[in-house]
């Protein structure tokens, strides 16, 4: 095991004064024997800790002293000195503890002179004057009463001076709070002196036994008269409302503490503590020095707060143990509960709620020990079903979904303690758990916690509490089903910790109950069948959440209660394993045993992956897991093998190889969660290597001969090192190869991240210490220059982790011998500093601090440092390298965006076209975010630069405001191509010329090519204005200039600004005055960024200019807030102010915009106020609102407008501020009076701005699901004369209403309706009613309960009631609006009220309601026709629901036995010929969820009678429809049936043969919309393989369909295409593969059939996940072939689509040697390798082509797919298949053919990369890396041929990425050993 180091303490040194330590030195002995001379050592000390142990040894002296019974001067003197050292020691130092500790053991001898000594130097103490020194002398006082003996006697001895300085000091430090308001840090640190001071004052008083009963007799003595001064101060504290509420809450204690001391008779003092808090005191006939001193607590508006703390001291201070209170204090304690739930309906805000909530509790604790002793009368009024337990369960009730964790912590123990108050009311008889269940009021408490609804979180809760109180078993009895009904919301993750800790808690009680009762061990059965069966259910049927918060939360809890619940679980599981392998979207078995295995190993239930658990799951499961289609089981699979309970457990051999394995296939997970899970947990497993290998590193060096003692070493030690030491390199070589040109994003991110793990687990060792692995070992160049190159990638994080990887190498590792490369490299990064492109400049930023921390930047650099040699003088010399080269970087860049900028102010047409300047900024703050700052040596040049770059970044801002400032600065982004667009953009420059001087505002400019940028020109009219304007920049190359481009480096320059002066803010020193010597930003210089952020925040329209300049407004306002300097602290409040008088002026003239939500207005106050401290009183926030609150609303005044509409915009922004927290909640109800009230102002952006705020605060109040349990009786707009008012009120009506009270309230609604009788009734009425009707049966029949017998019944009754308002579904209503409603809540009883009940008929039977359901039918249009047309109001919804309960009906009769077609209102084929299009679809629809369950197997297993001999009528059907969907619909029924059955009726049908009819599905395919083409293709392909099933003749005559089929497949799967014609192509490839694809004996021909794979792995690299998984199905189908399924070891199992490509290649060679075509094949497979048909000579041309610069130009780009994989794959498999096949070679001319292809594109690829410019990698990435891919594809297909020849062995086919790394590099293929 290895040690861990534990923690050093750190312990400030004592010290005394001159005067002590020379007293000291006079004293000392010669002999340095006595305690003068021990106490000098220990002064001289300076390590605090040295100290402790001199200390401890002064009490041993002084008793030796004792013994000789000396006192001498000597000792009396330095017992002085100690006291003073005692009270020198700040009251945290570990040393004061100790001394006082050690003092408490001095001999009685001493304690006299001890006691004089400590109460003279106190008394020094008290006598200070200094008011910042008071903090310390209170916390002398406080530590003297802890435990210190020598301390509590000095305070009784100056008792009187204590209480005095304590009184004075108060009131001082009260006085100097109030001078320094708004000086937040100042104030944070008095308010915490006065905090102190009020906790002694209490711990004085119940410590001091003279106080604790102090007589009024004494008033006339200085102690009482402190005492009631002292009283007068803390009862001011409770009133004023400046101080924090932590002071008012001890000042509530501390005022009910002095009155308990000081009143007399003590009896009486409940009396008068329940005037005070009931704000009844009689004046005349109380003390004198109370009315006194707590005057304003005795009148009747004593404040909430007050009276809330008042009610905590009397629950804290006074004693409620054993009845010591009284009759008095019983009524005591219940004034003080009614008065805190006066204050609980009063209080709103959330501090104040906090509080109340813990006084409650403890209020509830304190009645639970009253009641233990209690008289009869208290009993019943605490009892259950008494008042207060009914109210105090009320505030649990309104309090458990409380937004506060806190506050739900309370209703939980409040919830606990009203069960235990109720238990000591009733009788001893029934404190036994079974007589305790039956009581009335449990019983009824835990029915009603049982009916509520599983969303509400207190339920859990509180059902947690009746657990402990009644028992498992008295719930299971009530609710059998409970464990799996909390199970079942377990996919809900706010739910989950409530629902995990009930399950525990009842589990945990049912075992324990079990085991008790059981008599021999058969008890553990019930409890598996209660606890584990619904667990295995989720783990195997459960939805993705559900199984993992299961898993999670559940399963390690279950497991830590009984652990031999494994060995069950793995039974089941592995029983059902093979059968239920899991796909894509579902674990099945393997996963839910992979997840149990998991959890039980990284909970120490399993002890080692090769003994303990390798007979659980076999190594094929293992592997099965590792690549699971399922990403989860692969997840879980590789967690088993990573973590582990013990950090040092050996990896064994079978472990590191599964590692290998998985690494290998799963480094390109698209999921972001799943890659950050895979190197989280492989970080886990290097940490176990490292922790393991020390370990083994201890047995080495033992030598010991015996075995070792830990039996889960198998092996010696150093075995296992070597095994770690070739595992860790082969893992390195795997994720380097991984780098490969054309690697994916999620394969970089994956491999780099890992690498990163594995250099941060194993660092560089330093001095003796062994490690078992060197990341620096296994990197050369080649490794080198590929992480470089990852900082091109287009990802951000990939640079980053190259980065952070490239620096956490050795630095002596990377050496810069080519200052030419060094050369090319820095200009590298200049140019893409430059970059239109603005990922470049993060390139160049990476790059430039690469250089800059390596020290290898070119030597011309150092002129723009002048004194570099006294850099690296002082110090830290790699800082000051750093630091060196940083500045020299900065000044660099500097003096090129100088330039740039003066060029820009006067074109930034040409700047954005040759050099938007955001990136030099981008590269400038970044170079700072790497520079540490706070330890700079070059200030002065640093200063300079400082003030350079704000100058810089000024000037910047101003040439880019304009176009940021416009009033429609978005209307430069479309490609403006057409003179129309030039218009526009000439229209735009024009508003905003006035503020503006630039020469590219005055038009808009076409830049001609010219070898010079001449001016005049410019200004020259152009007849077509084209705004795509041509520039030639530096490297005389034309680029396209757009208006797009100016306005993308316009706000881009912007931004980068802000950051820039935000990391300014954030990271540089302030110099708080002018003589500070090591701040580089001035003060002057802060106020000025400042102003710059407030006018471009509040004056910039573009949304990504002032979002930017808002983040770094947030760096600065937090650095003011915290700033000592008080003017820039007191900035924020200032600038809030100006901004809030600007906003109330109405001045047309104001540059703040009133449209775009207020722009960045909102922005802007949201920083100021977000950075106010949240531990002060918020003052800012509180006048802000006010004052928005008061603008917010309705006013006359039509000038006031804009304000209105700023302020309700600001009110939005801070209301959606989760920073503000709850500190705004008191404001929402102001806010949605304001809101509400601007949805009649008459004007738009009111209304509007109103809307947006109204839409914010429902957020923020109903964030939390929440259920209500109030029942509105009335919904006003349910009647509304607005159609979509009634349909939003139905809808909105259902929250409110509890499930168990829907059918009543249906019921209530329905008897509203009006009868067939009545004269006069309104259909709006009618159909509100019915809507709300409607709503609420579908929100109660989609409940998880509809399955119980209750359900049933209240539908039933509610179907009773339907039936009498029938006339409403019939022509007797003449509206076809509230028609169709009542006739979709007939379709909705019928769907639930089908099925039988207890051997009963069904209950629509029973009530006649189908009966009713027929005769609307067949009297309804559907039977007599439509007199109308679609113009009729309605029409389109009552044929859908017509239609919809027609076809209830139908089936309804399908489903009875023997024959009833008679009763059929309407049969499918009358609903077909229906000349309604939407009447047709529903019928179909039906059709086809029928045929296609009949066709998968799943629902019934045959067709309804009905539903026979239907295939020449939907033939029929597809010759004459012409509705898209319907024709689609039509052709998925033909699919979903047996050609078999309805292909010979084509003839007879549609006069078409089955071949003809062939052609006419295939020319559907080709032709139609993708719906269509891919239901003609499942088809087409269908009928195809019929055709070929039939006979040998009509194989033969079938071949060109077949050619034309294999065509129209190869043409539907292209990445170009809609998902869903290749997901069609995938399930046509997967249903022929038994036939096409691995047929022993083909049926198509060697092109075609290779055709067809190609198809295969085409659709394998697909992006879309959905296709992959598709055609992943289609090569499991081929591996499970019995011709196939020997070729792998993975045949009938569900894998991954990265292996899926690997396996199908595996098959198809397989398939190749079976069908003997390996040498006809093999040119195809080889054009395959060299990627033939990808055209090379467009990528020669496309050099010479002029670069179109489209910022946002979208392409088709596949980010999964990697080229080169597949080449590995088939590169690998083609190589194993010829090594091992007899086969028949090419013919000579054949095989020179392909090499020469081959030797000519290998030389033209050495070329054009040779034409490149250096770096390539850098400048010119995209064309160097697809050269460089296809240089790969070449060379491997050139090493087959030479093998091919004979002209290379098996040795020299592959360099070995472990043999030369180098070479492995240079070609990224992977050795030839096989994957499976």
């Amino acid at each position: 095991m290895v040690v861990k180091k534990r923690k050093e303490i750190q312990v400030t040194a004592l010290t005394i004064c001159h005067q002590d330590l020379e007293t000291l030195r006079t004293l000392a002995d010669v002999e340095r024997e006595n305690l003068a001379s021990l106490l000098l050592h220990c002064v001289q000390l300076s390590d605090g800790v040295s100290q402790i142990r001199y200390v401890k040894q002064i009490v041993p002296l002084l008793e030796k002293a004792d013994k000789n019974g000396m006192c001498d001067p000597t000792i009396r003197s330095c017992l002085d000195i100690l006291a003073g050292i005692y009270l020198s020691l700040s009251l945290k130092n570990p040393l004061k503890k100790v001394l006082a500790s050690s003092l408490n053991c001095l001999p009685e001898f001493f304690l006299t002179e001890a006691i004089q000594s400590f109460t003279s130097r106190l008394q020094g103490e008290l006598n200070t004057t200094d008011l910042y020194s008071y903090r310390k002398v209170i916390d002398n006082i406080s530590s003297c009463m802890e435990n210190f003996k020598l301390g509590i006697t000095s305070i009784n001895n100056l008792l009187e001076n204590v209480l005095h300085f304590l009184q004075k000091s108060l009131i001082e430090i009260t006085e100097e709070n109030r001078k320094f308001a708004g000086n937040h840090i100042v104030q944070t640190q008095l308010m915490n002196d006065l905090l102190v001071g009020i906790r002694v004052s209490v711990m004085l008083v119940q410590k001091v036994q003279g106080l604790q009963r102090i007589n009024s007799n004494v008033s006339s003595s200085p102690t009482w008269q402190s005492m009631c001064e002292l009283l007068s101060i803390f009862t001011k504290f409770l009133n004023d409302d400046d101080l924090l509420q932590t002071i008012h809450s001890t000042s509530g204690l501390a005022v009910i503490l002095f009155i308990k001391a000081m009143f007399h008779p003590p009896e009486k003092i409940p009396d008068l503590i329940s005037s005070l808090l009931l704000c009844s005191v009689d004046c005349t006939s109380a003390p004198e020095w109370f009315v006194h001193s707590c005057r304003s607590l005795c009148g009747a508006d004593v404040s909430e707060s007050a009276l809330l703390f008042l009610c905590q001291g009397t629950l804290t201070m006074l004693d409620w143990q054993n009845g010591r209170m009284g009759p008095r204090g019983e009524a005591l304690l219940l004034d003080t509960v009614h008065v805190l739930f006066t204050l609980s309906s009063q209080i709103k805000e959330s501090t104040l709620e906090m509080f109340l909530s813990r006084i409650l509790a403890s209020w509830t604790n304190s009645a639970i020990h009253v009641l233990e002793s209690s008289s009869p009368s208290l009993k019943d009024s605490l009892n259950g079903n008494a008042s207060i337990a009914r109210r105090l369960l009320e505030y649990v009730y309104t309090h458990w979904e409380h937004p506060l964790d806190a506050l739900r912590h309370q209703t939980k123990i409040i919830f606990r303690n009203i069960l235990q108050m109720h238990q000591l009311t009733v009788a001893e008889s029934k404190l036994e758990k079974s007589d305790l269940a039956a009581d009335p009021f449990i019983f009824e408490l835990t029915q009603s916690l049982l009916r509520l609804e599983w969303h509400i979180k207190g339920k859990y809760i509180c059902l947690g509490c009746l657990v402990d109180c009644i028992g498992t078993e008295h719930i299971l009895a009530l609710a059998k089903t409970i464990p799996s009904q909390i199970l079942e919301v377990m996919g809900d993750q706010s739910l989950v910790p409530y629902a995990s800790d009930l399950l525990e808690a009842m589990f945990k009680n049912h075992k324990s109950h079990l085991k008790s009762q059981a008599v021999d061990s058969t008890w553990i059965d019930q409890w598996h069948e209660t606890w584990v069966s619904p667990l295995l259910h989720i783990l195997c049927e459960g939805n993705l959440d559900q199984k993992s918060y299961v898993i999670d939360y559940y399963l390690p809890k279950l497991l830590n209660c009984n652990p031999e619940s494994l060995s069950y679980m793995v039974k089941i599981l592995q029983t059902s394993a093979d059968a239920k392998t899991g796909s894509y979207n579902s674990r099945g078995a393997l996963g839910a045993l992979m997840a149990c295995l998991r959890t039980a190993r990284a909970h120490g239930h399993l002890q080692s992956a090769t003994d303990a658990w390798r007979s659980l799951v076999s190594s094929a499961k293992i592997k099965q897991g590792l690549i699971h289609q399922h990403c989860q089981v692969r997840i879980d699979t590789l967690g088993l093998l990573c973590e582990s309970n013990r950090s040092t457990e050996i990896v064994s051999i079978e472990e590191m190889q599964w590692i290998q394995f998985f690494i290998t296939y799963n480094l390109n997970s698209q999921s972001p969660g799943v890659r950050q899970q895979i190197c989280s947990l492989l970080k886990k497993l290097f940490c176990r290597i490292q922790e393991s290998s020390q370990m083994l590193y201890k047995l080495e060096q033992n030598k010991s001969k015996h075995e070792p003692e830990n039996e889960l070493i198998k092996q010696h030690p150093s075995v296992s090192l070597h095994q770690y030491k070739n595992f860790m390199s082969s893992i390195c070589n795997s994720l380097f190869e991984a780098l490969f040109p054309g690697s994916s994003y999620p394969t970089r991110f994956s491999a780099l991240t890992i690498l990163g793990s594995i250099a941060e687990v194993f660092p560089v060792p330093e001095g003796q210490v062994q490690t078992v692995y060197q990341l620096s070992h296994d990197i050369d160049v080649g490794r080198f220059q590929t992480l470089m190159e990852c900082f091109t990638s287009t990802f951000e994080t990939v640079k980053l982790l190259a980065f952070d990887l490239l620096m956490k190498l050795p630095r002596t590792f990377i050496q810069f011998q080519d200052s030419e490369k060094l050369q090319d490299l820095f200009q590298a990064a200049l140019a893409l500093s430059t970059s239109t492109k603005p990922y470049d400049c993060v390139t160049a930023s990476y790059l430039l601090n690469f250089l800059i921390c390596q020290n290898a930047l070119p030597s011309s650099l150092s002129a723009y440092v002048k004194a570099q040699q006294a850099a690296c003088g002082n110090g830290d010399k790699s800082a000051a390298v750093v630091e060196r080269n940083t500045l020299m970087v900065i000044k660099c860049l500097l003096e090129n965006l100088e330039e740039e900028v003066s060029q820009a102010e006067n074109s930034l047409l040409q700047a954005a076209a040759s050099f938007p300047m955001y990136g030099r900024v981008h590269c400038i703050t970044r170079a700072f975010q790497k520079l540490p700052l706070n330890s700079l040596q070059l200030v002065s040049e640093w200063r300079l630069v400082v003030q350079q770059l704000l100058l810089m970044s000024y000037r910047l801002s101003a040439v880019v405001a304009p176009v940021i400032q416009s009033s429609s600065p978005e209307g430069l982004i479309p490609m403006d191509t057409d003179s129309e667009s030039a218009s526009r953009l000439q229209m735009i420059l024009n508003e905003i010329q006035p503020r503006d001087t630039n020469d590219y505002f005055n038009q808009a400019k076409i830049l001609k090519e010219h070898d010079s940028f001449d001016l005049e020109d410019l200004n020259a009219n152009v007849p077509n204005i084209d705004t795509s304007a041509e520039i030639k920049g530096k490297e005389e190359k034309t680029c396209d200039v757009t208006a797009q481009m100016v306005l993308v480096c316009c706000w881009r320059s912007m931004k980068e600004v802000a950051l820039l002066l935000g990391t300014l803010c954030q990271l540089l020193p302030m110099q708080s005055v002018p003589e500070c010597s090591d701040g580089l930003l001035t003060v002057e210089q802060v106020k000025e960024i400042g102003e710059h952020f407030k006018q471009h925040l509040l004056q910039s329209r573009h949304r990504g200019a002032f979002e930017l300049a808002y983040t770094g407004f947030v760096k600065l306002t937090e650095i003011l807030n915290r700033c000592p300097n008080v003017s820039l602290q007191k900035l924020p409040e200032q600038w809030l102010r100006n901004v809030l008088e600007e906003i109330k002026c109405s001045d047309p003239s104001s540059k703040l915009c009133a449209t775009r939500r207020s722009a960045g207005i909102p922005f802007y106050i949201q920083a100021l106020l977000a950075s106010e401290p949240k531990k002060g009183k918020m003052d800012l926030l509180k006048t802000t609102m006010k004052e928005l609150i008061s603008l917010a609303g309705p006013t006359d005044d039509s000038q006031s407008t804009v304000p209105q509409v700023h302020a309700l915009n600001i009110l939005r922004a801070l209301f959606r501020d989760t920073r503000l927290g709850e500190n705004i909640i008191p404001y929402v109800a102001d806010g949605a009076k304001a809101a509400i009230l601007g949805f009649t102002s008459p004007v738009w952006a009111v209304r509007n701005s109103s809307t947006l705020l109204f839409s914010t605060l429902i957020t923020r109040i109903f964030g939390v699901k929440r259920g209500k349990d109030e029942l509105f009786k009335k919904n006003t707009c349910g009647n509304s004369p607005v159609y979509r008012s009634r349909e939003m009120a139905a809808r909105a009506l259902v929250p409110f209403v509890m499930r168990d009270e829907i059918p009543a309230t249906v019921q209530t609604l329905l008897a509203k309706l009006p009868n067939c009788t009545d004269q006069c009734f309104r259909q709006n009425h009618i159909h509100g009613t019915l809507l709300q009707v409607f709503h609420l049966l579908q929100a109660f029949s989609d409940s998880k309960h509809r399955m119980n017998a209750h359900f049933q019944q209240e539908l039933a009754d509610v179907a009773v009631c339907t039936t009498a308002k029938l006339w409403l579904a019939k022509r007797q209503n003449p509206c076809l609006v509230t028609r169709a409603v009542y006739i979709d809540i007939l379709f909705l009883l019928t769907r639930c009220l089908d099925k039988p009940t207890k051997g009963n008929q069904p209950v629509l039977e029973h009530l006649g309601i189908w009966e009713e359901v027929r005769n609307i039918i067949s009297r309804s249009e559907l039977i007599t026709g439509f007199p109308y047309t679609f113009t009729v109001p309605g029409l389109p919804q009552y044929l859908q629901s017509l239609t919809k309960l027609a076809i209830a009906a139908v089936w309804a009769v399908a489903v009875q036995p023997g024959e009833q077609t008679r009763d059929v209102p309407i049969s499918f084929s009358q609903l077909l010929e229906s000349s309604f299009p939407d009447v047709r679809l529903l019928t179909l629809e039906a059709l086809l969820e029928r045929f296609s369950a009949a066709a998968s197997g799943l629902g019934e297993k045959e067709l309804p009678p009905l539903l026979w001999n239907m295939g020449g009528t939907f033939l029929m059907l597809a010759m004459k429809e012409n509705h898209p969907e319907c024709f689609c619909k039509i052709l998925k029924i033909l699919h979903c049936m047996d050609p078999s059955e309805w292909l010979h009726q084509t003839e007879h049908c549609i006069h078409l043969t089955p071949k003809e009819f062939l052609n006419w599905t295939m020319d559907i395919a080709s032709n139609e919309r993708s719906e269509i083409q891919s239901a003609a293709l499942r088809l087409a392909s269908k009928v195809i393989v019929h055709h070929m099933r039939t006979s040998e003749e009509t194989r033969d005559s079938m071949a060109p369909k077949l050619k034309q089929w294999v065509q129209l497949v190869v043409s539907s799967c292209g990445d170009h295409l809609p998902t869903e014609s290749r997901l069609a192509t995938a399930e046509v490839l997967t249903s022929t593969t038994p036939f096409f694809l691995t047929n022993p004996h083909p049926v198509l021909g060697l092109q075609d059939t290779l055709a067809l794979w190609r198809c295969v792995l085409t659709l394998l690299q697909s992006e879309e996940p959905a296709v992959r998984d598709a055609a992943t199905e289609t090569v499991t189908t081929a591996m499970s072939q019995g011709n196939t399924c020997r070729s792998t070891e993975f045949a009938f199992c569900q894998v991954d689509a990265s292996i899926a490509l690997d396996m199908a290649l595996v098959v198809l060679c397989d398939l190749l040697q079976q069908w003997n075509q390996l040498a006809p094949a093999l040119p195809v497979l080889l054009g395959w390798l060299l990627g033939e048909g990808d055209d090379l000579m467009v990528c020669v041309e496309s050099e010479h082509q002029v670069e179109e610069d489209y910022l946002f130009e979208k392409a088709e780009i596949n980010f999964w797919a990697e080229t080169l994989i597949f080449v590995k794959y088939l590169y690998k498999n083609l190589y194993h298949l010829l090594s091992k096949s007899s086969w028949h070679p090419l013919s000579p001319e054949r095989l020179c053919h392909l090499q020469r292809t081959a030797s000519e594109q290998c030389h033209l690829l050495s070329q054009l990369l040779k034409e490149l410019p250096p770096p390539a990698a850098f400048l010119k990435t995209v064309e160097f890396t697809r050269l460089r891919i296809q240089e790969e594809r070449t060379l491997a297909c050139l090493r087959l041929l030479a093998f091919l020849e004979g002209k290379e062995g098996e040795n020299t086919l592959v360099p070995s990425a472990a043999d030369s790394p180098a070479e492995a590099n240079q070609l990224t293929l992977p050795g030839t050993e096989m994957a499976c």
